[in-house]
């Protein structure tokens, strides 16, 4: 009856009640032919976006402490695979795990933690001693440093080697406190014997929002448009990655701000208007390798319970979270929750959900008493 009074809760659309009733009717099914077997393991895992769907800022939202609990047995032990996965970074995922460990109430491994520049490690080697320019809030040295790349430099620390790179750096009272910063000099830059300004950058990682648009977007140009040695002739442009491609996000403002995504167009438009077309590479959601990804790291949560029959992607941006799991085909099952960048009556018309929830706790609700049996 609660499964019931929960699924009658959810479709609140005619597009919702046929996608319901089609839950329903897979699971009656499902719960008929386990009752002539012995209970199995869990079948299946669960994906989360964080922004908009577990927390807004640092406060968690829509009963999140709550849902992940119920993942975990009496003891403490995880009984169903999940991971987070989002679009969002500018930390190491050790860092991460612990901070969302405080936030959520729950053990978080940092293997669990899938960020939109996590895919970055997978060109250490490319990379590994060439020098590179990490941008982005928080800590982008240091997530590149931790994916084993030896060479990297913020743009921060990058533009201060440069004088009058920046034209509006003296209008920019706030870029005194980071001015002190750069007198702590870390090991990496004690030990570097050439001077950056004659080094060639040899790649640039857009890790997590840029803080300085002004700023970044020119030195940028300088770069790219220099074959990585800024002052100098036009020459070839050097490989651009873009953690993800997001265009705006559910922050603590009422709407939505701007994201990743946003800052490559501004970056693009003015680099297109001046200089030859801009290349670059986009990583994080809605590629369906993200999700391939995450089966795969779900699957290392929780060995026994692979090969997955659903894998539920819970989010709350239709573009991206919704989108990438509907391309990424099965397994995955779609949920979006009406607590960040969706807030619609309705399904979204371009991209539906299988199922669309208020919460994410009433999406885990709707999972578990679906899949309640397999984990018996």
């Amino acid at each position: 009856m609660k499964f019931l009074q929960i699924l009658r809760k959810a479709a609140t659309s005619a597009e919702n009640r046929h996608r319901v009733t089609s839950i329903f009717a897979n699971g009656r099914s499902f719960s008929n032919q386990l009752h002539s077997q012995p209970p199995r393991r869990a079948s299946f895992g669960i994906a989360f976006d964080i922004d908009g769907v577990l927390l807004r800022g640092e406060t968690p939202i829509g009963g999140s402490p709550q849902a992940l609990k119920r993942l975990y047995d009496d003891s403490g032990s995880l009984r169903i695979p999940y991971v987070f996965l989002t679009n969002g970074g500018g930390v190491p995922e050790s860092k991460r795990a612990m901070e969302l460990s405080k936030l959520l109430s729950v053990h978080i491994l940092p293997s669990q933690i899938i960020q939109g520049h996590s895919p970055f490690k997978q060109l250490v080697k490319r990379y590994e001693n060439e020098l590179i320019i990490a941008v982005g809030k928080g800590e982008p040295a240091v997530v590149m440093s931790e994916y084993g790349f030896k060479n990297v430099l913020t743009i921060d620390e990058y533009a201060s080697y440069f004088k009058h790179i920046d034209p509006l750096e003296k209008f920019k009272n706030w870029t005194d406190q980071q001015a002190a910063g750069y007198e702590k000099i870390s090991s990496r830059e004690t030990d570097r014997k050439i001077d950056p300004c004659s080094e060639k950058i040899q790649a640039v990682f857009i890790v997590s929002d840029s803080v300085d648009w002004s700023r970044d977007i020119q030195v940028l140009c300088d770069i790219l448009s220099t074959g990585g040695h800024p002052g100098r002739e036009i020459s070839s442009q050097p490989p651009l990655y873009f953690a993800n491609d997001d265009l705006s996000y559910q922050g603590l403002f009422p709407t939505e701000r701007l994201g990743m995504g946003a800052f490559r167009i501004a970056l693009e438009s003015i680099y297109n208007r001046i200089y030859p077309t801009l290349e670059y590479t986009s990583y994080g959601k809605p590629n369906p390798s993200v999700f391939k990804n995450a089966e795969n790291i779900l699957m290392e949560v929780m060995p026994s319970s692979y090969p997955f029959k659903t894998l539920y992607m819970i989010g709350d941006n239709p573009s991206v979270d919704i989108k990438g799991a509907q391309q990424a085909g099965r397994p995955w099952f779609s949920i979006l929750t009406r607590s960040g960048v969706f807030k619609g009556k309705e399904n979204h018309p371009l991209y539906p959900a299988d199922l669309v929830v208020d919460t994410v706790e009433e999406a885990v609700d709707i999972i578990l008493e679906k899949e309640l049996d397999t984990v018996a």
